[in-house]
C-alpha cells in the first residue's frame, strides 16, 4: 500500500503541484480513507520527502542505463533530456516551483542530490568526450560540467523563462545544443549536426 501511496502521490504532484494536491485527494484517488496514508507517513511534508526522493532514485536508474549503452557523449545527452522529458510528462502546473516555495528543505535537499548525481555522470561523459575527440581537449571538465548544472537548473527559473514564452522542452533542447556548440571540436559538431538532422526527420 506504501508503494501506492507513493506512485499516486507523485502522479498528482506532478499533474497539479505539491501545494495544490491534499492527503484528501490522494486518498479519494485511492478509494482508500485518509487515516491509511498516515499509517505510513506522519505528515504530509514526509509524503512529500518520499515521494521526491523516489522519484529523484528512479530518473538516476534510467540515467545510468542510457550512460552505460549510449554511442557516444553527444547522444547520450539528448538521450537523458528525453527520458528525463517523459518521467515529467505529466507536469502541467510548476512542481518545482511549488516545491522551493512550501517546502524549501526538501527542494534544496533534492537539488543538491542532483548536482552530485548530475556532476558526476556529465564529467564522466565530458571526459569520454574529450578521449574520443568530440569535445575540445583543453575544457575544464569539472567546471564545464558544474556550469552545465547551473545553467540547466537556471533555465528553471520563471522569473527568467516564464511558461507563457518558453515551453520546457524548448529550453532543455537548446540549452543543451548551446551548451554542446561551445565545446565540440569539429568532429563534434559534426556528429552533433548529423544527430539533429536524424532527429528532425523522424
Amino acid at each position: 500500500m506504501k508503494e501506492k501511496i507513493i506512485n499516486k502521490s507523485a502522479e498528482l504532484f506532478l499533474n497539479l503541484g505539491f501545494k495544490s494536491v491534499t492527503m484528501d485527494d490522494i486518498a479519494n484517488e485511492l478509494g482508500i480513507s485518509k487515516k491509511t496514508i498516515y499509517q505510513h507517513f506522519t505528515n504530509k511534508t514526509k509524503l512529500v520527502e518520499e515521494t521526491t526522493s523516489q522519484m529523484f532514485d528512479k530518473i538516476c536508474e534510467g540515467i545510468d542505463c542510457i550512460c552505460n549503452t549510449s554511442p557516444n557523449p553527444i547522444e547520450e545527452l539528448y538521450q537523458i533530456k528525453m527520458f528525463v522529458m517523459t518521467f515529467l510528462k505529466n507536469e502541467k502546473t510548476s512542481p518545482q516551483f511549488q516545491l522551493k516555495k512550501y517546502y524549501p528543505q526538501i527542494h534544496n535537499n533534492l537539488h543538491l542530490k542532483q548536482f552530485q548525481k548530475m556532476h558526476v555522470s556529465v564529467k564522466n561523459s565530458m571526459q569520454k568526450g574529450v578521449d574520443t575527440g568530440l569535445f575540445r581537449e583543453n575544457i575544464d571538465v569539472d567546471f564545464i560540467s558544474r556550469m552545465y548544472f547551473n545553467g540547466m537548473s537556471g533555465i528553471k527559473d520563471q522569473n527568467i523563462f516564464p511558461t507563457n514564452i518558453f515551453t520546457m522542452e524548448y529550453l532543455m533542447e537548446n540549452y543543451l545544443e548551446y551548451h554542446l556548440r561551445a565545446i565540440c571540436t569539429n568532429k563534434g559538431l559534426q556528429t552533433l549536426e548529423k544527430f539533429i538532422n536524424k532527429t528532425n526527420l523522424n
